[in-house]
């Protein structure tokens, strides 16, 4: 069984990668981009049974910094 755990900052966080990203993108003369947001990707390769609340609290204990991260729990 496999997890997959988007992480992304929170709404109202500074997020100077995705303005440096940004900038990298409109100097190689990307136009039209408003803004980026950047964020992590982590898949976990699980035991089956693994029930989505304890992927939940891997989250919650470690995986994001819930003070200025939201994420997001995929079962695949």
């Amino acid at each position: 069984m496999k997890a997959r755990v988007h992480v992304m900052l929170k709404d109202g966080v500074l997020d100077p990668q995705g303005e440096a990203v940004k900038h990298a993108l409109l100097g190689l003369g990307f136009e039209g981009v408003g803004g980026v947001r950047q964020g992590k990707v982590i898949e976990l390769d699980l035991a089956e049974g693994t029930s989505e609340d304890t992927v939940t609290e891997m989250c919650e204990k470690l995986l994001a910094n819930t003070v200025i991260e939201s994420y997001r729990v995929e079962l695949l």
